[in-house]
């Protein structure tokens, strides 16, 4: 069976709990992956032009169409602009290459994917740290995903990694308003302002690294950047522990399950069979109110964020460079 969805403001319907695919390059992995998740019930695949895998992702989708054990319109695609792309004159190149590869007439959802044009960050061989940022007009690229929708190409347009005062401008200028916000979102980075705001104007709240990204270092190592101390700490926390425990589910399971209790969705990415059945398991139990209120607790705010973008101090320094300026990297 299927996870439930959440309503966009275009009527569609985003289900809660989807398979990111950040990092997964390998071919036979993703193939696993992707096979075992369709198999399981997921029914929303989450990739992006800078992860490098639409090819893989688009192949394994048109062997389920093909076979007739899908129907297009049963899976719900999200695929996002690099930064790269993040310009009114290149913005549809970016849509229609995705399109090719993930050999589909439309996605479901299209998201800038980072609010700051850079002009050499658009695949996964590129040197983040001699990236350069461009001057970035919101606004006007936003005016290009709005025809895009109406050539059929998208069902809806969002954003991702974009602040609250970037996403307010955007809704408030927009005629196809923004449906989702892709953005870090975990016990230790709760972000509820942010989130109160998207959820008042109908914007779906979409969480990244809602088990805290596990794997980042093996991501930063890969592309020349020194790993970082982090690793399974929310996994690994007691209260969290704790409440699996009381609820016989594992540690993994109560971090998704308290984002998507607070109708947030969740696109947690494995290549594990195990996990990935396990990640899609959250819809027989609830957590009370004694859990919410200790998982809420654990937020540290900004001294949670896992990703700042932060490639380089131009990055930081561009005017649409979307966290708090604190001297730290990616």
């Amino acid at each position: 069976m299927a996870a439930p969805s959440l309503k966009l403001l275009n009527g569609f319907q985003l289900p809660l709990v989807g398979l990111g695919t950040f990092t997964v390059t390998d071919e036979k992995a993703l193939e696993t992956s992707l096979n075992t998740a369709l198999e399981s019930g997921y029914r929303h695949i989450d990739t992006a032009t800078v992860y490098n895998n639409e090819h893989i992702i688009g192949k394994v989708l048109k062997a389920w169409f093909d076979s007739g054990k899908l129907k297009r319109q049963e899976v719900f695609i999200t695929t996002k602009l690099p930064p790269a792309g993040l310009h009114p004159d290149r913005l549809e190149e970016y849509l229609l290459k995705s399109l090719e590869l993930l050999q589909v007439d439309y996605v479901d959802l299209y998201l800038i994917h980072l609010p700051i044009h850079i002009q050499s960050f658009g695949g996964a061989s590129t040197n983040l740290a001699a990236s350069q940022p461009q001057p970035t007009d919101h606004l006007a690229v936003w005016k290009k995903l709005e025809e895009q929708v109406d050539l059929g190409r998208t069902r809806a347009i969002g954003v991702s990694n974009f602040n609250q005062s970037q996403v307010k401008r955007v809704f408030e200028n927009a005629r196809i308003k923004p449906a989702a916000n892709q953005v870090e979102l975990h016990i230790y980075l709760q972000q509820p302002e942010l989130v109160d705001y998207l959820q008042a104007n109908g914007i779906v709240p979409v969480s990244y690294f809602s088990l805290g990204n596990p794997g980042i270092n093996e991501f930063l190592v890969k592309n020349g950047r020194p790993p970082r101390n982090v690793g399974s700490e929310l996994l690994d926390d007691p209260v969290v522990r704790e409440i699996a425990t009381k609820h016989g589910k594992t540690s993994g399971q109560v971090l998704l399950k308290y984002l998507v209790q607070k109708k947030i969705a969740v696109i947690p990415k494995s290549v594990t069979p195990s996990r990935i059945r396990e990640n899609i398991g959250l819809f027989d139990f609830q957590l009370d109110a004694a859990d919410v209120g200790a998982l809420q607790a654990l937020d540290k705010g900004e001294a949670g964020r896992r990703s700042t973008m932060a490639f380089n101090q131009a990055i930081v320094d561009h005017p649409e460079y979307p966290f708090p300026r604190i001297a730290r990297t990616v």
